[in-house]
């Protein structure tokens, strides 16, 4: 996965990939030129006496080093262009292919999960491209380079890189081996602690309320601890490997100096060949254990690669038909022997819904808890797939229309409204980007927001922080319902959204709805029935069937459901009403 990977994603930067390798390759021949350099000046320049040519050839060296620079500079900021591309690409394409999903993957992933995988396993990939760039791309030509260079000084003296490489690499491999378990469970404890984090944030308020802050403290301790524990047997590991690493290259270094006395003193070498050969012995293992640094990222890098390839080749389960058909503006909503259930589920949600929903008018869904009344909505906008049965906009089965055309005939209030950090201006024209500031005026008029928008110092252009923690409940209500409106939609679904108004503002915003809103398919979840009196029809749910339909008088007369949920609401005066 890791490989195929970063094949995908640096290809398109080939050129700054040809750019490093360029650069690195002259950076390589440069540093091992050096040795030689060295030793010449040592045998005819130091061994001789002779100034002026260890000033000419230390000059040279000089230049070379200068060049050196260079090159590595232009390598790692290649390398840094290239690290920094592929990590805002594959999150650009992790948010793609999340925003296509249906609420079944992403509840299957969960958000933690998917926060982690855009973030922290992408950071690891984007690392072990850099790395790869700046430090693996000059350990080929090194490690090739070194050993022509050294056995050209001395071919016996050579048998001592040809045991200390292959120990090198042998106990290394070993070490990587052991630690990508622990990076494996690490990551997914990450997607813990995120998880822990976020619900502490989110639910902060009941946390307080229930004095739980140190039930709190406890679970993102215990999860910080599950963390901590994988990264210290990771770390330890690491520790471990750095020493025997120098371990080696000390030796190896003990055992030429020591050996190559002998054949100094034997006169089958000379001093400046020594030292070009431990200098070329010590670049060949520091270029092995640079590498190993790499070999350290690799293991984490490959268990966020698979991460991050689950989510790319996941295909969302509400798919687009190629022939997609465009959805009219008609506005009719039909459900035909509709029924659903949640993907692992045994029994389903939903069973045998059927029922029409016609342009102009209102239909009303109550019941009681649990009863599948968010679960019906959600199929309309697709946001999941009947199981069995049919469901249809405009005489366009929602399978086979146009996701784009489709979400366009259909404006959302959701249970829990969420407003986007920025103003009341933007969180309205998210409903359509060219609304103009009389239409937003228009709808906040219908929502009943109109008032205490007029009384903010801004106005229109008033901050709103994200999920709209500056403004009541009641207020994210009427500018969510305004938002809706600002769409215009054939289609316009509340999901429970009068629960925050207070009876009054209810009664306002229904009766605003009923004279502006003539011509769009209203379908209103409640759970009150003082807000679906004036419905067309209305549907009874329980257990996840309609169990009665028709207007507010017909079913105080024939449904017993109804008129208990009626009589646990409504006054005396009201019910004779």
């Amino acid at each position: 996965m890791l490989w195929r990977l970063l094949v995908t994603s640096i290809t398109p930067y080939w050129r700054l990939l040809v750019g490093v390798i360029v650069f690195q390759c002259a950076q390589a021949i440069v540093n091992l030129y050096l040795p030689t350099l060295n030793a010449d000046i040592i045998d005819n320049g130091v061994a001789t006496g002779d100034t002026g040519y260890i000033w000419r050839m230390g000059g040279w060296m000089l230049v070379l080093s200068f060049v050196g620079i260079a090159c590595t500079i232009t390598a790692v900021y290649f390398g840094a262009k290239i690290a920094m591309r592929v990590g805002r690409d594959l999150r650009g394409d992790i948010f793609g292919r999340v925003a296509t999903f249906s609420e079944a993957e992403v509840q299957r992933f969960g958000a933690p999960s998917l926060i982690t995988r855009s973030t922290n396993d992408v950071q690891q990939v984007q690392m072990l491209v850099l790395m790869t760039c700046t430090l693996l791309m000059t350990t080929p030509f090194t490690l090739i380079g070194g050993v022509v260079l050294a056995l050209q000084q001395d071919v016996e003296l050579s048998l001592i890189m040809a045991v200390a490489i292959p120990v090198l690499l042998i106990i290394v491999s070993l070490i990587v081996w052991r630690m990508v378990p622990h990076f494996r469970r690490m990551q997914v404890r990450i997607d813990g602690i995120n998880r822990v984090l976020r619900e502490q944030l989110t639910g902060i308020r009941v946390v307080r309320a229930f004095v739980r802050e140190g039930v709190e403290d406890q679970r993102f301790g215990d999860a910080n601890a599950l963390v901590t524990e994988s990264a210290l047997k990771a770390g330890r590991l690491m520790s471990a490997m750095f020493p025997l690493v120098l371990l080696i290259v000390n030796l190896s270094s003990a055992a030429v100096i020591w050996f190559g006395s002998y054949r100094i003193d034997a006169g089958e070498m000379q001093v400046g060949a020594l030292t070009a050969f431990l200098s070329y012995l010590i670049q060949i293992l520091f270029s092995v254990m640079m590498a190993t640094f790499l070999f350290v990222l690799v293991p984490r890098a490959a268990v966020s690669a698979d991460r991050i390839t689950e989510v790319l080749e996941t295909e969302s389960s509400v798919r687009r038909e190629a022939s997609a058909a465009t959805v009219p503006g008609t506005g009719e909503v039909v459900f035909e022997n509709v029924t659903f259930t949640y993907p692992g589920a045994e029994q389903p949600v939903l069973a045998d819904i059927s029922f029409t929903a016609s342009r102009g008018t209102t239909t009303a869904i109550i019941g009681s808890t649990g009863a599948g009344k968010s679960t019906l909505v959600n199929l309309i906008p697709r946001l999941y797939d009947a199981t069995a049965g049919d469901v249809r906009v405009g005489g366009v089965n929602v399978r086979e229309a146009d996701p784009e055309s489709l979400w366009s005939r259909i404006g959302v209030v959701p249970q829990r409204p969420y407003l986007f950090a920025g103003t009341v201006a933007s969180n309205l024209r998210y409903g359509r980007e060219d609304a103009t500031d009389d239409e937003l005026w228009d709808a906040l008029r219908i929502a009943q927001g109109e008032d205490f928008v007029r009384a903010m110092p801004q106005q229109l252009d008033t901050p709103v922080a994200q999920g709209g923690t500056t403004v009541s409940g009641g207020q994210r209500q009427r500018l969510s319902i305004a938002r809706a409106l600002v769409r215009q939609p054939d289609v316009l679904i509340f999901d429970d959204s009068f629960s925050a108004l207070d009876t009054a503002t209810d009664a306002r915003l229904r009766a605003a709805l009923g004279r502006e809103i003539e011509d769009a398919t209203i379908i209103v979840v409640a759970q009150r029935v003082s807000s679906i009196v004036d419905a067309d029809q209305i549907l009874v749910m329980e257990d996840g069937r309609i169990v009665a339909r028709g207007t507010h008088a017909e079913l105080l007369e024939s449904s017993e459901t109804y008129q208990e949920i009626v009589s646990t609401q409504l006054r005396a005066e009201e019910v004779a009403g």
